[in-house]
C-alpha cells in the first residue's frame, strides 16, 4: 500500500502486504505465514502502541502523534495530534480501539486519558478519568458506533470502573455520562476485561476480569434502566464471581487476557459458531478454554473453568517445530488467539500452538537483533492478526487453519466434531470408521452399523463381524446405510445388497412371529406386547425399504426369498409396490380369495389384466366384477365377450339377474357401443335363455330401429332355433320380408301382429294387398262369424268383397255379407258413371283439337321493316325467311345451316338431298312442291333458340374465340 505525504515533512514510503488474501488448502504448506509490512518514516519516531479493528490501523508514535489508516484506502492517512505537548501530559502509554473502530481511548504516562471518535480528528480529554491508569477495556457487546454506551475500564491500581462516553461536542454536555467504581482488587492491576451477552438476551451479561494472579468470571442479569446510571452495578453487587487463582506467581512475567475473533462467514453454520475461546497469559503459562454460553446463570463460570486447561510456558519456549529440539530461557511476552491456535511472542520469535493438543505448529524467527516488539493486535471482526515492533508491522496470515482439526478431534474421540470439520469424503469415511469401531467396543452395534455404512472399512469385514457377533438388527441397518450411499451405476452391488436385505427382513419378521406365538420374551427384556409393537415397526421399515429400493430388487429372486419364508403379506406388498398385479391377482385367484382379488382389481388400470382374469371372476363374483368393469369405460367389451358367454353358459337365474346382460346393456345404452359383436352377444343371450318371455329381446330389438347394430341374419337364425316367434317376425319386418313375417305370424295365430305388418309397405299397394289377402284368408278361416271377419278386414282399404268371396266356405249364407255386396255394387255404379263422364270430356277435347289444327293454316305474323335475322344479324326481308310463334325469325339458309349442325345423321342427309334436288331442278310440279313442303317441315319444325334444339346446346360455351371474348368484355 502507498501512503500519501503528510505535513511537517512526514512522508511514508511504499510498503507491501502480500499475504492479505493468501489462501491455500495444501496441507504441506504452513498454517501461519508472517508477512512484513515495511513502513519507513523520514522522521525519527518509533511506534509505541498500535491497534487494528475493522480494517482500521491506529499507530501511536513516540513524538505524540497518532496515525489512523483505513486499510481499505491506504492512501488516506489521518495525522492526529494530542491537544497538549508530550512534555506536559507524558508519552502515549496505551491505546484501546473498539472492534468497530469507532471509539479510541488514548492513555498517557501522566494519567491523562483522551477519547477520539472515528468521525473526529481532535482527541477530547476525559476530565473525569484523569489520573486513572487504564490497563484494559471491556467494550459494550452491542458494539454501538454513536457512543460507547456502558463500558468497563480496568485500572493498574485494581479498580474496575463503569463509564459511558458521549461523542457530543456541545460544551454544556459532559464527555463522560457517568463514572462509577464497581470493584476494587488491592495490589492487583486489571490486565484484562471482557464482556458479552448470554443467550441472545440484552439483560444477561458475562464479565471476565483478569489480573496476573487471578481470573474472575461473573454472569447474571444487569440493570436495563440506564437512566439511573450504572447497569453493571446489579451484576457486581448481586453475583459472587467464580475465581481461578494461581499460586506462586511472579510479577515480572507478562500477563494478558485475549479472546478469539469472530468466525469466518463460511463457518457460521457450525453449532459452536457463537462460542468464542479465551486465553489468559500468566507466569504459569496460557490458561484457555471456550466461552460457553449456557447455562446462562451464575454456574456458567464453574463450567467454563472446568472445561479449560493450561498450556505451560515451557511448551512455547521449548520447540521441536523447526526439526530440532531448542531450549530457550525467553519468556512469553504476548499472546493472540485464533480459532484453533494460540500465537505467542517469545523473544524475537512467533510461536503458534494448537490449543486443543498443545502441539507447536509454527515457530519462526521474526524480529532482528535489538528489535523490540510492542505486541499483538487482533481485528476481531475481520479475523486478521498483527504483530507490531517499534519500527515495523507484520501481518500473521492464517490459511486453512482447521484443515487438521478433524484429526485432532478424532484423536480426542470427539467424533461428532471430527465429522463436522472433515472436509473430504475420505476424511469423513475415516471418522465414521473410527467412530463405529469405538461404538462396537462399547457394544453399541446398532449405532455403529449406520456409521459403518458411511465408512471406508471393507464391506466383507463389517458384514462378517456383525454376523459373527449375532447382530441381525445392526446388519440390517448397515446394509440399508450401504445401499443408500452406493452409486447408482453400481447396479450389481445394489441388487445383491437389496436382495440380501430382503432375506434379513424376512428372518427378523419370522423371529418376531415366533416370539409372539410362543408368548416368550425377546432378548430377555421384551414382553409379547412389545414384540408386537416391534413387529409392526419392522414391517413398516420393510415397506419403506421396498418403496424406496424396488428398482434395485430382482423380481424373481425376491419372490423366491419371500416365498421360501412363507411371508404372504410381505410377498403381496412387494408385488403391489412393483405394480405386478398379474402376480397378485394370480395369487388370490389360486387361493379363491375373491374379495382380495377384487380389491386388487379395483386399483388396476391395465386393460389386459381385466381381460385375463374376467372369465374366472365372472364365474364366482360376477356382480362385483361387473361393478368394477362399469367403472372402466376404456375397456374393449369385445375382449370380455368370452367371459360373458362362459358365465351365461352356467347361469340359471332370470334374465333380470344375469350380470352379462347387465354389463352388455350398460355398454350399449351408456357407452353407445356400435360393435356388432357386442350386440350379437346380447341377442344370443336373450334368445338362448330358457324363459319363454320375449319381452327383453323385443325391447332390445325395438330400440335398434330400422338400422340395427346386430347382424339380422344371425339374430334370425337364433330366434328361429330357439322359437322366438315375435322376435323373428320383428326381424323379418325390419329386413323388408313382409310376406315371411306375415306368414310366420299367422302360423302362430298372431293375427293382430300380422295385420300390423301387412300395413307396413304403404308405398307398395300390390304387396300390401297380397299381405292383407293372406291375413283375410286366416281371419275368415278361423272366425266363427263371417260378419266379424269382414268387420276386421275393413281396416284395409284395398280389399273388396269380390277379393274375399273365394275365401268363404262353400255353404255360407249370402245374408251374412249382403250389405257388403250391395255396397260394392253401388261403388261399381259410381265408378261407371265417372268413367262415362270422362269419356264425354275426352270426345269434346278431341273435337277442339281438330278445330285448332284446321286453323293453323290461316295463322300469320307481322314482321317489322327493320327486323333482323337472329342468326346472321342482316335485315330479315333481304331474302326468304321463317317466322316462328315465339317471334324469333331467321333467313331460310341461316336456319337450314343451324338445323344441319344440330340434327342427326339421317335427318341431315335428307335435308341435303332435298336441297340439292330443289336447287338443281331435278323435280317439278307437284312433286317439287311436296319436296319443298317436306324441306320446310324438316328445317322449320321448331325454333332453334327456344325449342329442344336450345336444350341440346346447353353444354356449349358462350365464348368460342377471341372475337366472342371481345363481345363479353366489360
Amino acid at each position: 500500500m502507498a501512503f500519501s505525504s503528510i505535513d511537517d515533512g512526514f512522508v511514508a514510503a511504499t510498503g507491501a502486504m502480500s499475504g492479505l488474501e493468501l489462501q491455500d488448502n495444501d496441507a504441506s504448506l504452513p498454517i501461519f505465514v508472517v508477512e512484513q509490512v515495511q513502513l519507513q518514516f523520514s522522521v525519527a519516531a518509533d511506534f509505541i502502541a498500535a491497534q487494528v479493528a475493522n480494517n482500521v490501523l491506529v499507530i501511536a508514535l513516540s513524538n505524540g502523534r497518532i496515525l489512523r489508516i483505513d486499510l481499505n484506502r491506504p492512501e488516506d492517512i489521518d495525522d492526529i495530534d494530542l491537544p497538549r505537548k508530550t512534555s506536559e501530559i507524558g508519552t502515549i502509554r496505551r491505546m484501546f480501539l473498539d472492534p468497530t473502530a469507532s471509539h479510541l481511548l488514548v492513555c498517557t504516562s501522566a494519567g491523562e486519558n483522551y477519547y477520539l471518535h472515528s468521525q473526529s480528528h481532535q482527541p477530547r480529554p476525559l476530565g473525569r478519568l484523569k489520573g486513572v491508569l487504564i490497563e484494559s477495556v471491556a467494550w459494550n457487546p452491542a458494539l454501538p458506533t454513536a457512543s460507547t454506551r456502558e463500558i468497563l475500564l480496568g485500572a493498574s491500581d485494581g479498580n474496575i470502573y463503569e463509564t459511558f462516553i458521549e461523542t457530543s461536542h456541545e460544551i454544556y454536555r459532559r464527555d463522560v455520562k457517568h463514572f462509577k467504581n464497581l470493584l476494587k482488587l488491592p495490589d492487583e492491576p486489571i490486565i484484562g476485561l471482557w464482556a458479552d451477552s448470554l443467550g441472545g438476551r440484552s439483560d444477561m451479561r458475562r464479565v471476565m476480569v483478569a489480573t496476573p494472579q487471578r481470573l474472575f468470571h461473573l454472569s447474571g442479569k444487569i440493570s436495563t434502566n440506564d437512566s439511573t446510571g450504572s447497569v453493571y452495578s446489579v451484576l457486581f453487587e448481586s453475583q459472587e464471581p467464580v475465581v481461578h487463582e494461581l499460586s506462586r506467581t511472579t510479577t515480572t512475567a507478562a500477563s494478558a487476557l485475549v479472546v478469539s475473533p469472530d468466525l469466518p462467514e463460511e463457518e457460521g453454520f457450525r453449532e459452536d459458531s457463537r462460542e468464542r475461546a479465551f486465553a489468559w497469559l500468566s507466569s504459569h503459562g496460557v490458561y484457555h478454554g471456550k466461552l460457553l454460553t449456557s447455562p446462562a446463570n451464575e454456574s456458567l463460570g464453574t463450567k467454563v473453568f472446568a472445561e479449560s486447561k493450561m498450556l505451560s510456558r515451557s511448551q512455547f519456549t521449548t520447540s521441536e517445530a523447526s526439526g530440532k529440539r531448542r531450549t530457550s530461557a525467553e519468556l512469553v511476552e504476548a499472546i493472540a488467539l485464533t480459532q484453533w491456535h494460540i500465537i505467542a511472542l517469545v523473544g524475537r520469535r512467533v510461536v503458534a500452538a494448537n490449543r486443543l493438543t498443545g502441539a507447536i505448529v509454527y515457530d519462526q524467527l521474526v524480529l532482528n537483533d535489538g528489535q523490540k516488539a510492542i505486541g499483538f493486535s487482533v481485528d476481531l471482526q475481520k479475523n486478521t492478526f498483527w504483530l507490531f515492533a517499534t519500527d515495523e508491522i507484520f501481518e500473521i496470515v492464517v490459511r486453512d487453519e482447521d484443515r487438521s482439526i478433524w484429526q485432532v478431534m478424532l484423536e480426542m474421540q470427539q467424533f461428532d466434531a471430527a465429522m463436522q470439520y472433515a472436509r473430504t469424503q475420505t476424511q469423513r469415511e475415516t471418522v465414521a470408521s473410527s467412530y463405529a469401531d469405538h461404538l462396537v467396543e462399547k457394544g453399541h452395534y446398532n449405532e455403529a452399523a449406520a456409521l459403518y455404512g458411511r465408512s471406508n472399512k471393507p464391506f466383507e469385514h463389517v458384514a462378517l463381524a456383525l454376523i459373527d457377533n449375532d447382530q441381525p438388527d445392526a446388519l440390517r441397518k448397515y446394509l440399508l446405510s450401504k445401499l443408500a450411499l452406493s452409486k447408482r451405476t453400481a447396479i450389481m452391488q445394489r441388487v445383491m445388497i437389496a436382495c440380501w436385505l430382503v432375506e434379513v427382513f424376512m428372518a427378523k419378521l419370522n423371529s418376531l412371529d415366533d416370539t409372539i406365538m410362543t408368548q416368550a420374551e425377546l432378548a430377555g427384556d421384551l414382553n409379547p406386547a412389545q414384540s408386537k409393537e416391534l413387529l409392526k415397526s419392522v414391517r413398516h421399515e420393510y415397506q419403506e425399504f421396498i418403496n424406496r429400493y424396488k428398482d434395485d430388487l430382482d423380481r424373481k429372486t425376491v419372490y423366491d426369498i419371500i416365498g421360501s419364508h412363507g411371508r404372504e403379506e410381505e410377498l403381496l406388498y412387494f408385488a403391489n409396490a412393483i405394480n405386478d398385479y398379474n402376480y397378485v391377482l394370480s395369487y388370490w385367484v389360486q387361493r379363491e380369495r375373491w374379495s382380495e382379488a377384487l380389491n386388487v382389481l379395483k386399483k388396476q388400470k391395465d386393460a389386459n389384466v381385466f381381460y385375463r382374469y374376467s372369465s374366472v371372476l365372472m364365474t364366482h363374483v360376477a356382480t362385483e366384477l361387473v361393478e368394477i368393469l362399469m367403472r372402466h369405460a376404456d375397456l374393449r367389451p369385445r375382449n370380455l365377450i368370452p367371459a360373458l358367454l362362459e358365465y351365461n353358459k352356467h347361469f340359471r337365474g332370470p334374465l333380470a339377474q344375469n350380470q352379462a346382460v347387465r354389463y352388455l346393456q350398460y355398454v350399449i345404452n351408456q357407452l353407445k357401443s356400435k360393435d356388432s359383436a357386442v350386440h350379437n352377444t346380447l341377442v344370443s343371450i336373450y334368445a338362448s335363455h330358457k324363459s319363454k318371455d320375449e319381452s327383453g329381446l323385443m325391447t332390445y330389438l325395438e330400440s335398434q330401429g330400422d338400422e340395427p347394430n346386430f347382424d339380422p341374419d344371425f339374430a334370425l337364425r337364433l330366434c328361429i332355433e330357439h322359437h322366438r316367434t315375435l322376435s323373428c317376425v320383428h326381424i323379418y319386418t325390419n329386413m323388408g320380408q313382409y310376406l315371411q313375417a306375415v306368414d310366420l305370424a299367422l302360423s302362430h295365430d298372431e293375427i293382430e301382429l300380422a295385420a300390423i305388418i301387412a300395413d307396413r309397405p304403404m308405398s307398395n299397394p300390390t304387396l300390401r294387398k297380397k299381405l292383407w289377402l293372406a291375413v283375410a284368408r286366416k281371419v275368415i278361416t278361423q272366425s266363427d262369424s263371417i260378419k266379424s271377419a269382414i268387420d276386421f278386414l275393413k281396416r284395409c282399404d284395398l280389399l273388396k268383397i269380390e277379393d274375399l268371396i273365394p275365401f268363404f266356405p262353400d255353404f255360407v249364407v249370402i245374408d251374412d255379407f249382403k250389405e257388403e255386396i250391395c255396397a260394392a255394387l253401388e261403388d261399381y255404379g259410381r265408378s261407371i258413371d265417372g268413367l262415362r263422364r270422362e269419356m264425354d270430356e275426352s270426345s269434346q277435347t278431341a273435337a277442339n283439337i281438330k278445330l285448332d289444327i284446321a286453323a293453323l293454316d290461316h295463322r300469320y305474323a307481322i314482321v317489322e321493316p327493320g327486323e333482323r335475322c337472329y342468326e346472321c344479324g342482316l335485315p330479315l326481308l333481304s331474302r326468304q325467311f321463317f317466322v316462328f310463334p315465339c317471334q324469333h325469325s331467321f333467313h331460310s339458309d341461316c336456319l337450314g345451316r343451324k338445323v344441319l349442325e344440330q340434327q342427326g345423321v339421317a335427318k341431315s342427309a335428307r335435308i341435303r338431298e332435298l336441297q340439292v334436288k330443289i336447287s338443281k331442278g331435278l323435280v317439278s310440279g307437284e312433286k317439287r312442291d311436296a319436296m319443298i313442303a317436306e324441306l320446310d317441315a324438316l328445317v322449320a319444325s321448331a325454333c332453334i333458340l327456344c325449342s329442344d334444339y336450345a336444350i341440346k346446346r346447353i353444354d356449349e360455351p358462350f365464348v368460342r374465340g377471341d372475337d366472342d371474348l371481345a363481345e363479353w368484355a366489360l
